[in-house]
């Protein structure tokens, strides 16, 4: 405070002079001189109003400060509206300014307004001083943390899933979806999910250096994994990896996982989780919960308020299809006519087997190739150790083997002969499983064409009557002519009476 009213009581109610007024209070002779005149000027008389506060005073002799004297004071302007336009192509302070000034005459000059705008960015948080153009960048990595799913109800085995997390540098817009694994495959289908919630895609990817992103490193000029560069040629954009250890240039999505982290895994710390899927639509309900209610302080708008300004404007359309990652293999068909795969048991045309094969895959499908033809197409199998079997790939003999099924069994052994029709019955219901069964009864049945249908009923006769339930034995009854022989009866004895001997009648 300048003392002005020290100043005038000592000058005017004392009468002391302006050099021993200035002395008394540290001031000059020529502010003491200058106070009285401004008291005047201001048409004030002595002594002021006591309710009058030293501000107040100041104010009426000096003006307001900053303000320049015959010129009132503008009020500011929204800068968090100027910070969101700038955030839209081709747009700058001095655009910004130019409309600004067209619509109050009166307003701060540009150098005035450029200087008040850049105090009000300085007070923003570190993350929000870097500046995106819409539709420019999308920010990709995993989260630290993994979330436990329990993938067997009755054993309680539980898997971690892995946290994908996409954000967008101009509005902020954040996505996230869990994954089994970080490798490659879960890496692209987390971008396929992120270019899908976003509906469209930006000019630039910006990863780390993980090595599904970059094979080598480097701070000039980085080596990327050639199937991520395929993957942003199909959609149009081009991958900018963040410098080596220089976290800050991804600053955007290292603050987006710290959101993520604590705005889904927070909130579902305690749920328990028996699917990816079940997982995957509570992270989408949190998110929605972000995007859509939280308002961003600095402008005043939600997420998805700024995504529809900012970004939604100026990314690019989607390709008509998702970009499909496929990996190669060379393999040898099997004598059993099928490729391994993964664990698992692919078919072919039975003609290539024991052939060279190159395989083809996805995350869905598998294709076989034989010297640049495709051969086999299949959908990708579970990695159980399966089959998957085209029956148009198995030979004639085999696909007639495959179309008995226990009903048919049944049906053929009837139209022979009853007795053969219990003789399948009491053999499929001998074994443990009546899958057990079927093979032999079929050899049984295939005896038909070679020793007639008569002939197999009368061994099968003969079978039931002396216990032989299996095809060794009705074979070898038929070889040896014994359905023309009758079971001879063992001749019946005299029971033995003796002192000794109990009888059935003691155990009554």
């Amino acid at each position: 405070m300048r003392q002005v009213r020290e100043i005038l009581h000592l000058s005017l109610d004392a009468g002391l002079s302006t050099r021993v007024v200035g002395e008394r209070t540290g001031v000059g002779p020529t502010t003491v001189r200058d106070t009285i005149r401004r008291l005047r000027l201001a048409g004030l008389a002595w002594p002021v109003p006591d309710d009058m506060t030293e501000a107040e005073l100041e104010a009426r002799l000096y003006g307001i400060p900053g303000v320049k004297p015959g010129r009132r004071k503008q009020p500011e302007p929204d800068w968090s509206l100027v910070a969101r336009e700038l955030k839209r192509k081709h747009v700058t302070l001095q655009v910004l300014w130019e409309e600004y000034i067209a619509a109050q005459p009166d307003g701060y000059r540009y150098s005035r307004w450029c200087d008040l705008f850049r105090r009000w960015e300085g007070r923003l948080s570190l993350v929000m001083r870097q500046s995106h153009a819409g539709g420019e960048k999308l920010f990709v990595d995993y989260a630290g943390d993994t979330v436990p799913v329990v993938i067997n109800r009755r054993t309680g085995e539980i898997r971690d899933a892995h946290l994908f997390v996409a954000v967008l540098g101009g509005s902020s817009l954040s996505f996230a979806c869990a994954t089994w694994t970080e490798q490659f495959a879960d890496w692209i289908e987390g971008h396929n999910a992120a270019f899908a919630f976003f509906g469209g895609v930006t000019q630039l990817l910006v990863p780390d250096n993980a090595k599904v992103a970059v094979i080598k490193a480097c701070h000039f000029d980085p080596m990327l994994n050639r199937s991520y560069n395929d993957m942003a040629r199909h959609y149009g954009t081009a991958v900018l990896p963040a410098r080596p250890r220089r976290p800050r240039d991804k600053a955007k999505v290292e603050a987006c996982v710290g959101i993520v982290e604590r705005w889904v895994l927070g909130r579902l710390r305690n749920r328990v989780f028996y699917s990816l899927a079940e997982l995957n639509a509570a992270i989408a309900e949190c998110l929605a919960d972000l995007n859509e209610t939280r308002v961003l302080r600095q402008f005043g708008r939600t997420r998805r308020q700024l995504f529809e300004e900012i970004d939604a404007p100026n990314l690019k359309p989607l390709p008509a299809e998702p970009w499909v990652h496929a990996e190669w293999k060379r393999c040898r068909v099997g004598l059993d006519y099928h490729i391994a795969l993964d664990h698992h048991h692919y078919s072919v045309p039975h003609r290539f087997a024991r052939r060279e094969v190159e395989a083809r895959f996805t995350a869905r499908t598998v294709e076989i190739f034989l010297g640049g033809e495709r051969i086999a197409v299949h959908m990708r199998g579970s990695g159980n150790g399966r089959h998957t079997t085209v029956p148009e790939h198995m030979p004639s003999s085999h696909r007639r083997y495959l179309e008995w099924t226990p009903a048919k069994i049944r049906e053929e052994a009837a139209r022979i002969g009853p007795m053969l029709s219990l003789l399948v019955e009491r053999i499929i219901a001998d074994r443990p499983h009546p899958e057990q069964g079927y093979r032999s009864c079929l050899g049984i049945i295939g005896l038909a064409k070679r020793f007639g249908a008569d002939r197999l009923e009368a061994a099968a006769m003969r079978a039931l009557e002396i216990q032989a339930r299996n095809y060794p034995s009705v074979k070898s009854i038929l070889e040896k002519g014994l359905d023309k022989v009758p079971v001879s009866k063992a001749p019946e004895r005299e029971p033995i009476l003796h002192d000794n001997i109990r009888g059935s009648q003691y155990y009554h």
